[in-house]
């Protein structure tokens, strides 16, 4: 199952331009398969991408179904973003300006 970043207070999942296996570019959710290396990793990430602080934000797993319908909300807009509260259910709203 997919690892994503999800934030503690917010519930916001973290999206980015991400490159699928057929080498296009999309905009979604940022995944990783192993737990171990969502671990080691997440911080650094955060780190070069956002002004928040890597203890903002916690791995979560999630089914891969799950993160699919994210990214399938997400339409590829980079305006918007995705939040996963306790429901399961993906939350999409418009980036604020």
């Amino acid at each position: 199952m997919p690892y994503v970043l999800q934030h503690k207070a917010s519930e916001q999942l973290f999206t980015c331009q991400l490159v699928n296996h057929y080498g296009l570019a999309y905009y979604g959710v940022k995944f990783w398969l192993e737990q171990d290396e969502a671990v080691e990793q997440f911080a650094s990430f955060v780190d070069e991408r956002l002004e928040q602080a890597s203890h903002e934000w916690q791995v979560v797993e999630i089914e891969e179904g799950e993160m699919k319908l994210c990214n399938v909300k997400l339409k590829n807009d980079p305006n918007l973003l995705v939040f996963w509260p306790h429901t399961r259910k993906p939350e999409v709203r418009k980036l604020e300006n």
